[in-house]
């Protein structure tokens, strides 16, 4: 990471305690140089960061938020099919609105 993002070495360490601590991260051997490996996978992580992301907004804003997504990123003709394909199976049990999920007095919607 130093020469990556150009970190010192103390940020580094703190970054990877940081991720041990949160169970990210595994450190093996007792000596150094030490080692580290991923416990969560890409996937995984992906899916807890996005999850992340659409918890701390307003539900009503979640579709416009994937619509945007959609349009600024490339996608190949399978990823765009199998959209199709779950958006259409979705659309059988959408309610016509969604909730609002502000807190009282904090709605932005």
């Amino acid at each position: 990471m130093n020469e990556l993002e150009g970190w010192s070495a103390s940020t580094t360490k703190t970054l990877l305690h940081r991720l041990i601590q949160k169970q990210a991260v595994a450190q093996h051997g007792g000596s150094r140089p030490f080692m580290y490996k991923p416990v969560v996978g890409e996937k995984e992580s992906m899916a807890a960061a996005a999850d992340d992301l659409f918890d701390h907004m307003c539900a009503m804003r979640a579709g416009s938020t994937i619509a945007g997504v959609i349009q600024s990123r490339e996608l190949s003709r399978a990823d765009i099919a199998n959209l199709q394909a779950i958006l259409a199976e979705k659309a059988k049990t959408a309610p016509e609105e969604v909730q609002c999920n502000c807190l009282p007095g904090d709605q932005t919607c």
